[in-house]
C-alpha cells in the first residue's frame, strides 16, 4: 500500500493536520524529521508521496523555506532525484511550496531543477491570515471534481512572481493548478483581500511540468470540517432554510481524496 512521508523539522507546524487529512482520505503516513532522513534512519524510497507541510522552517531566517531547501540539497539530493524519477508525488503547502521553489522542483521544465519562480513578501507588507477562495485552473488528478475550495492562508511571503516567458510556459503547459478568486468564482484580478498577497496572475498554486509536484500557498488541511470555516454559522442557516443537510466536512477533503486516489 502506498504511504506518505510528511516532512518535519525545526519550525514546521502543520504535520499533524496533514496526517489527519490523508488518513481520512484513506492514506497512511509517517511524520519524519529531516534529520532522520539524513541519518538514513528512515528512507525516502519506502514512500510514494512526499509532503512538505506549512510552518516557518528554521524561522525563515535566511528567507522563507530557504534553509530547509539547502539542508535537503546538501544532504539528500540524490535520494530526491531518484524519488522524482519514480511514479511518485510531491506536495508542498505554504512553507512547503517555498521549499519546492527554492529546490527548483517547481516548475522543473524538462525536469531541470533550477530556480525560475519566487514567492516574494506580500504586497501589503504584512503577514496575512484569512480565508480565501481558490478556483482550479488546470484539469488534472489534483483538481479532479473540484469546483472551488475555501481555506486559510497564513504567510508573509506568498506573492508569486516569475518572468513573463516563464508565465507563458506555465499557461501554455497548463501548469497553473489554482488561482485566487472572488466568492462568486470570478477573477480576483489582484484585488485584495481576494488575492491576499499580490500574486502575479492571481496564482495560488502550480504543478511541475510532468504534473507530479504541486505547490500551493493556502492550507486546505487547516479547514477539513464544515464548522472550521469562518462563516459556517451563516452557511448553516442558509442550508437549513433551503432544507438541505449540513455537511460534516468542508470541500477541502476532495483535494486530499484526489491525492490518495492517485495511488489506487
Amino acid at each position: 500500500m502506498a504511504k506518505a512521508l510528511i516532512m518535519s523539522g525545526y519550525g514546521v507546524n502543520s504535520e499533524m493536520e496533514t496526517a489527519v487529512a490523508l488518513k481520512r482520505a484513506g492514506m497512511e503516513s509517517d511524520i519524519v524529521h529531516v534529520n532522520d532522513l539524513i541519518s538514513r534512519k528512515m528512507k525516502l524510497k519506502d514512500y510514494r508521496l512526499l509532503v512538505f507541510p506549512g510552518g516557518f522552517s528554521y524561522g525563515d531566517d535566511t528567507g522563507a523555506g530557504n534553509a530547509y531547501a539547502w539542508r535537503l540539497r546538501n544532504n539528500l539530493w540524490s535520494e530526491l532525484e531518484e524519488f522524482m524519477d519514480g511514479d511518485n508525488l510531491v506536495l508542498g503547502v505554504c512553507n512547503g511550496f517555498q521549499v519546492l521553489v527554492n529546490l527548483g522542483l517547481l516548475p522543473a521544465f524538462g525536469q531541470k531543477y533550477d530556480r525560475q519562480i519566487a514567492l516574494m513578501p506580500n504586497a501589503s507588507g504584512v503577514f496575512q491570515c484569512r480565508f480565501v477562495t481558490l478556483k482550479p485552473v488546470a484539469e488534472n488528478f489534483w483538481t479532479k471534481g473540484i469546483e472551488r475550495i475555501y481555506c486559510p492562508v497564513a504567510h508573509g511571503e506568498g506573492n508569486f512572481y516569475c518572468a513573463q516567458d516563464v508565465l507563458k510556459k506555465l499557461e501554455e503547459k497548463k501548469m497553473i493548478a489554482f488561482k485566487y478568486a472572488k466568492d462568486d468564482l470570478s477573477e480576483a484580478k489582484g484585488e485584495f483581500p481576494y488575492n491576499p498577497n499580490g500574486a502575479l496572475g492571481d496564482i495560488a498554486g502550480i504543478t511541475s511540468e510532468n504534473g507530479k509536484v504541486l505547490g500551493m500557498m493556502p492550507h486546505p488541511e487547516r479547514a477539513l470540517e464544515f464548522h472550521q470555516l469562518y462563516n459556517w454559522p451563516l452557511l448553516k442557516e442558509k442550508l437549513k432554510r433551503e432544507g438541505k443537510p449540513l455537511p460534516d466536512e468542508s470541500l477541502n477533503m476532495r483535494f486530499f481524496r484526489n491525492v490518495a486516489d492517485y495511488f489506487k
